[in-house]
Order: C-alpha cells, then structure tokens, then sequence
C-alpha cells in the first residue's frame, strides 16, 4: 500500500509541475506578444525594409519562444527580446557582409538603356519620386550597425544609456560614442538627401 501512494504522490507533483510550466509559457507568450507593436518598431527602424522588419521580429519571437525558459520573470521582458532582436541584427548585418555583392550579368548589358531611361523622367516625375521615398529610413539604412543599434534604441526608441547598454551588452561609454557618432552620421545623410 506504501509503494501504491507513493507512485500516486509523485504522479501528482509530476502533473503539477507539467501544469505549472504550461501556466508559466502561456503567461510568457501572452507578455510578449503584446511587447510585438513595439518589437517592430525598433525593427523597422534596424532594418532597411518593412520585409526585413518583419523577418526580424518573426526570427525574434521564435527565439524567444524557442528559449522562454532562459527568460527569468520579474526583470524586463521588453529589453530581453530587443536584445534578441538586436543579435539578430548584427548577425543578419555580418552575413550580408561577408556575402559578396551579386548582380545579374544583364544588368552591365543595359547600362546604357537605363542611363537614357533615368533622363526621360520628367523633373514632375523627379519630385514625386522624392517626396514618396522614406528619406528617414535611407538615411538610417546608411548609418554602420553598431552605431545605428544604438540611435534607433537611444533616439528612437527612448531607452536610457543604461538600457541600451544593457541590450547590447556595451559599456555606457560606448553606448555614448556610439551615439554621438551615429548621429553625425545620420545628420550627415539627411543633409545630403541620399
């Protein structure tokens, strides 16, 4: 009768502990997806396209919910899947450096076309073409990673130098020059309107 209870009692603390990690995930998911809006903003301010945001913040959530339980309740869950978001980031920004700049041959074979095709536009077409451009995002998509890291989380998306250095896993110190210099460089793109 004592081995019959005790199958019992460790089958119940077995169910508990199912039920209660069941309890802990669904919680997790449901915090985090109402943290998405804002994953995405800073996504779509990291990335160059809306596409690539979107990519972003899907590879982010199936980290982070592939990883839930490294995620330790209570401290700021917001800041843990930016982190995410940002390694995803910079590991996205060195594959696309390493990978060589591929183009089609074709694309040397119409040089010439595409030169007299540019001067046809009329300056009406010119001007509507410049105005419906995301100016902001060219501008940011020409800032280096490690400095645009830090103005879209710093400038864009107000976190502290502490929070941001936390994200990035920097010194404050960096965080600073970093800054100071992603700044002038965007200063510098939206003064030359690329």
């Amino acid at each position: 009768m004592l081995v019959s209870d005790a199958v019992a009692d460790a089958s119940s603390d077995d169910a508990r502990a199912i039920a209660a990690e069941a309890r802990d995930r669904t919680r997790f998911e449901e915090e985090a997806l109402e943290l998405s809006d804002q994953v995405y903003r800073v996504a779509r301010r990291l990335a160059g396209t809306r596409e690539e945001a979107e990519d972003l913040v899907q590879e982010t959530y199936v980290r982070a919910l592939r990883n839930w339980q490294s995620y330790e309740p209570g401290t700021n869950l917001r800041a843990w899947l930016l982190r995410i978001l940002t390694n995803l980031n910079i590991d996205r920004g060195r594959r696309t450096q390493r990978a060589p700049d591929m183009q089609p041959l074709e694309e040397g074979d119409y040089f010439l076309y595409g030169k007299l095709d540019d001067q046809a536009e009329s300056d009406v077409e010119k001007l509507i073409g410049q105005l419906s451009q995301d100016t902001i995002v060219d501008a940011l998509a020409a800032v280096p990673h490690d400095f645009r890291d830090v103005v879209v989380l710093v400038d864009l998306s107000d976190f502290s130098y502490a929070d941001a250095a936390r994200i990035l896993d920097i010194p404050i110190g960096t965080v600073m020059s970093r800054l100071h210099r992603g700044r002038r460089v965007l200063k510098q793109e939206l003064a030359t309107g690329r």
